[in-house]
């Protein structure tokens, strides 16, 4: 028997496989019951359809837009709009979504227990006992924890002590119908290093703030939001999230980008893993998936579909271990399976934010060559929408645009000369990387 903490992505995912597969699976949740709301952007690059094939028919009871038209923006106003052929984004409402996936695993066999709040968890040598507030106990061999980023499991059980203030986002949106508040629904329009300008502290003019702004276009809703890294809000942001909130609305108002208002009862502040996985997102009989683990794109703040994959290889790791195997192979059986499919990528991305963010001028030139070149619009549109990875990227941008890559890696070299206590460079990136 496995049990499987929170019913998101991840949850649902692992839950499915490991009940497909025949095995015994309890899905605990804390809401008392679905469809339950949940904060989040709602954007998933379109590779979700061909890696859960199964997915596609679950999606027509469920409200879905599909874009393939990406407007790009830096912190000091240089844009570009990157279309794709074909769709590249698949936009959802969490509410609807995760209920289909929920419905997915209950229908192979899985069994759904809402209203569980696990508040206590402690491992013996042949199980893992969980202890909710109103007193339940639950007590399997394995456990799965896609409890989220403040994931109980995690910390009781000593995987994830907190999560240090430069490896989470804040991320400040509202989710409201079209009726109230409209956008251009064929275009996901994204500003990186956006500068909030209420009661902003920020003085240092080299740096671009470490945040995004956003406009997600739904079938019947628009998600409207700001996320910052949350060392960056607490220093350099003195604004009230909603008040950033309702400036931001304002501003996409006077630029002719949304129409309508905020609606403060739709606005939900959350919190979002920017650091890459965790070292260790499992040990002996536990794993975690999704959030609680820390897989999410550091770039793009995506975090459903490597909840998917995250949930999927969990499920995976225990259906190929053998019982006796469990406590010396399952963590390690479920690293490489993670590490194989999305590590690089996960890696690269925070990699990729952090070397960005360090000058506002290195995002405005990725924007002017993705503004001038067809070849690294289309590079631009691969890696931010999971198609490419950011080797192959780096690859084509050297190839195609040699100037700007060079200016770049200038960039780089210059910024690691400069920083205190530095006697020589030293490159924090892979080896040839841009």
């Amino acid at each position: 028997m496995v049990i499987v903490v929170g019913a998101g992505p991840a949850g649902a995912v692992a839950a499915r496989t490991l009940a497909r597969a025949g095995v015994p699976v309890t899905l605990l949740e804390r809401a008392a019951g679905f469809p339950r709301n949940k904060p989040c952007g709602g954007g998933i690059s379109i590779r979700v359809l061909s890696r859960f094939p199964w997915l596609e028919p679950t999606l027509a009871s469920i409200a879905t837009l599909r874009l393939s038209r990406l407007y790009l923006e830096g912190p000091d106003g240089d844009s570009t709009v990157i279309a794709s052929d074909n769709a590249a984004v698949l936009m959802i409402r969490r509410v609807e979504f995760d209920a289909v996936l929920v419905r997915e695993a209950t229908d192979a066999g899985a069994t759904l227990v809402t209203g569980v709040e696990i508040v206590r968890a402690k491992a013996t040598p042949d199980l893992v006992v969980l202890e909710a507030r109103d007193g339940r106990r639950f007590e399997a061999p394995v456990v799965i924890a896609a409890d989220g980023v403040h994931s109980i499991v995690a910390r009781r059980l000593g995987l994830n002590p907190g999560w240090p203030p430069g490896s989470v986002a804040v991320d400040m949106m509202e989710e409201t119908p079209r009726d109230t508040l409209d956008a251009d629904r064929s275009t996901l329009w994204v500003s990186y290093g956006y500068a909030a300008r209420a009661n902003s502290r920020t003085h240092d003019t080299t740096r671009a703030p470490e945040g995004y702004a956003y406009i997600f276009p739904k079938r019947d809703h628009v998600n409207v939001g700001i996320g910052y890294v949350l060392d960056h809000f607490r220093a350099d942001v003195d604004a009230h999230p909603y008040a950033l909130q309702q400036e931001f609305v304002a501003h996409l108002r006077d630029r002719g980008l949304v129409t309508g208002g905020s609606v403060r009862k739709n606005f939900t502040p959350f919190i979002i893993p920017v650091g890459g996985p965790l070292k260790r997102p499992g040990d002996g009989r536990v794993l975690l998936a999704g959030d609680a683990g820390g897989f999410v794109n550091g770039f793009t703040a995506e975090g459903i579909y490597y909840a998917m994959v995250t949930g999927e290889h969990a499920a995976r790791a225990v259906i190929a271990t053998a019982p006796r195997d469990i406590p010396s192979r399952l963590a390690s059986r479920y690293h490489k399976a993670w590490r194989r499919e999305v590590g690089a990528e996960l890696r690269d991305s925070v990699l990729v934010r952090r070397y960005l963010f360090a000058d506002r001028r290195r995002i405005a030139r990725v924007i002017a060559a993705a503004r001038h070149d067809p070849a690294i619009t289309r590079s631009v549109l691969d890696y931010a929408m999971g198609r490419a990875s950011y080797a192959g990227v780096r690859r084509r941008v050297i190839a195609g645009a040699p100037v700007v890559a060079a200016r770049l890696l200038i960039d780089h070299v210059r910024t690691r000369l400069l920083q205190p206590g530095n006697s020589r460079a030293t490159i924090s990136t892979p080896p040839g990387q841009v």
